[in-house]
């Protein structure tokens, strides 16, 4: 019997849904970002959970009809390390004369797109629960904590 997290190759109807949720996810952190005029928006985050789900699929889509949990895990476990260094093209830090301190700026985008790749991945193993939710929380915490920061 497969597992409800098999996906078959010629199964276009469950694969197109998972991929749009990977877009939808990935675009409800992006839009906020692109409110926010920040470097990385609405497009890079909905590739980045759109990447994420297409490797995540391919993971599940090859082989039998019970995904290897180690092949799949591997998969995601190079898709966290891969965004990571994504991510960390967006952190600059900035220092000026007049301060001796440094600032550190893109720390929040670089999590955004961290967190869009988590999205992507939830999206292609079939998790649309987790994956709106976890959007949705997300835009929760850039939009409402951005207050208590000082």
């Amino acid at each position: 019997m497969p597992s409800i997290y098999y996906i078959a190759p010629n199964d276009w109807l469950n694969i197109t849904f998972r991929l749009c949720l990977a877009l939808l996810v990935g675009a409800i952190i992006g839009i906020e970002r692109q409110i926010r005029h920040k470097p990385a928006g609405l497009r890079t985050h909905m590739l980045v959970s759109f990447g994420a789900a297409l490797f995540t699929l391919i993971s599940l889509a090859t082989g039998t009809d019970q995904p290897n949990a180690d092949a799949v895990s591997r998969v995601i476990q190079g898709i966290a390390a891969g965004v990571g260094f994504l991510g960390a093209g967006e952190i600059l830090r900035e220092s000026s004369q007049e301060s001796a301190r440094s600032k550190i700026h893109g720390l929040t985008s670089a999590a955004a797109i961290w967190v869009c790749a988590a999205l992507g991945i939830a999206a292609g193993c079939g998790w649309w629960q987790l994956g709106l939710i976890g959007a949705l929380l997300s835009f929760l915490v850039l939009n409402v904590f951005k207050r208590f920061e000082s």
